[in-house]
């Protein structure tokens, strides 16, 4: 947390900087300068809160260093610092929301750690959130490692951390911390961020109430960079019905050389969720295959089992063998798209 508090472990030498990258607005209750309305291209360079162009945002320095936040429209700003101490930014919603969101996050920085994250809070439980798409520098990994989550293309690991007796949203708290940290950091995409809200549920980490919610710029350590972040909100996820279960429901797939002769992958109807559905893969012809599912935007692959997969993009998955067996199968998130994806397979 902002002040004294320090990380345990390998990140407990970044000094004066939080408990984990902690209670990033939790001291804006107390100390930020809530302002009325800003206008479009408005430089903020102190600690304060408010809307523009009907869009929340937030701006907060622990004072050492320079860091200023650049408001270019509701949904846009840049940011730059120099020797931070520790400086949080950013711009999104109040009440956040668990719909998809599209971002761009052009980040550059020397020195220290620097984020760009969907960051949040949460009440009933009180929980403090991140999901980190890009970083320059080590991103934090204090805390309980959960496992990990795929999602729009991209492999995440899970963290939980307990704050205790913090500065919060609610004050000095107890309180919970839920990480998502992508292995490869991205400049764009898109947050499916159900995905996360159940992946962090599957390990009994529930969020209540939405609080606010930003995409968040992040520097700590001494470093100096900027920002340029936009991200805008995609309509929240709704059941609906599985196209393919009773028609069109198997794909077969090529006959392309390799492993002394072709495969087929079948698809089938696993279970189904208002927001998710399983697929089943049974490949035959060969023990020695290659998968490729090549899914309909906007929909992305949940999680997998029995199978080692890759994502050459974000809406194909290349499945190969893990050891167990030529089944294996798959939850699909539809984001309103329950189309199901298209499936060829090679030996390989």
């Amino acid at each position: 947390m902002h002040g004294t508090s320090r990380l345990p472990g390998a990140l407990g030498v970044r000094g004066r900087i939080r408990l984990l990258i902690g209670v990033a607005f939790a001291l804006i209750l107390a100390t930020v300068i809530p302002t009325g309305p800003a206008k479009a291209a408005t430089q903020i360079c102190s600690s304060q809160t408010g809307n523009n162009g009907g869009n929340y945002y937030q701006m907060w320095t622990a004072g050492q260093g320079s860091a200023c936040i650049t408001l270019n429209s509701g949904t846009s700003y840049t940011s730059q610092w120099s020797g931070i101490g520790d400086f949080v930014a950013g711009v999104g919603w109040n009440p956040g929301t668990t719909s998809s969101k599209s971002f761009t996050a052009n980040l550059s920085a020397n020195g220290g750690t620097s984020l760009v994250s969907l960051y949040g809070w949460s009440t009933g439980p009180l929980v403090e959130y991140y999901v980190m798409e890009n970083y320059v520098g080590s991103p934090p990994t204090a805390g309980t490692y959960m496992g990990q989550v795929t999602s729009d293309g991209g492999t995440y690991n899970i963290y939980e951390h307990q704050q205790v007796n913090q500065p919060s949203i609610q004050g000095t708290a107890t309180f919970q911390q839920y990480l998502a940290i992508r292995t490869s950091p991205v400049s764009s995409g898109t947050i499916t961020f159900s995905n996360f809200v159940n992946a962090w549920s599957s390990h009994g980490m529930n969020l209540g109430s939405m609080n606010y919610q930003i995409m968040a710029t992040e520097a700590w350590g001494g470093g100096s960079g900027n920002s340029s972040v936009s991200v805008s909100n995609g309509s929240s996820t709704t059941g609906g019905t599985t196209t393919g279960g009773t028609t069109g429901g198997t794909t077969t797939g090529g006959t392309t050389g390799g492993g002394g002769g072709g495969c087929t992958a079948t698809l089938s109807a696993g279970d189904k969720g208002s927001n998710w559905y399983n697929l089943n893969v049974a490949v035959s012809g060969s023990s020695n295959w290659t998968v490729t599912l090549r899914l309909v935007s906007p929909a992305v692959v949940y999680t997998t089992w029995n199978t080692s997969a890759t994502w050459p993009s974000q809406y194909v998955m290349v499945a190969k063998p893990n050891g167990n067996g030529n089944n294996f199968g798959l939850t699909i998130s539809p984001n309103g798209q329950w189309t199901w994806p298209s499936v060829s397979c090679s030996t390989s």
